[in-house]
């Protein structure tokens, strides 16, 4: 049986106007750490106002930032744990 000994908080936060959306995504590590991104969604003027799919867009984009700044965290601290440049994780 597998126990989960660890928990990650993550909040999205979304800003919108007419033709934009801002969204930005923080996740809270058990250490404390706060590791945060952002994305953002833009609306052509001839499409239909849509505010959900905005949000998806930039949603999608801060947690895809979020995980490669996740990636590069986890790679530094291995390179600083072994003494050697690893190579990077993707």
């Amino acid at each position: 049986m597998m126990e989960t000994t660890v928990g990650w908080h993550v909040e999205l936060e979304f800003e919108e106007d007419t033709h934009r959306t801002r969204a930005a995504a923080m996740v809270r590590l058990s250490d404390g750490t706060e590791v945060r991104a952002h994305g953002y969604a833009s609306r052509h003027p001839s499409d239909a106002q849509q505010p959900r799919v905005g949000e998806e867009i930039a949603g999608a984009r801060a947690l895809n930032e979020l995980a490669m700044k996740l990636l590069t965290k986890a790679h530094d601290e291995i390179d600083e744990a072994s003494g050697r440049t690893s190579y990077p994780l993707t």
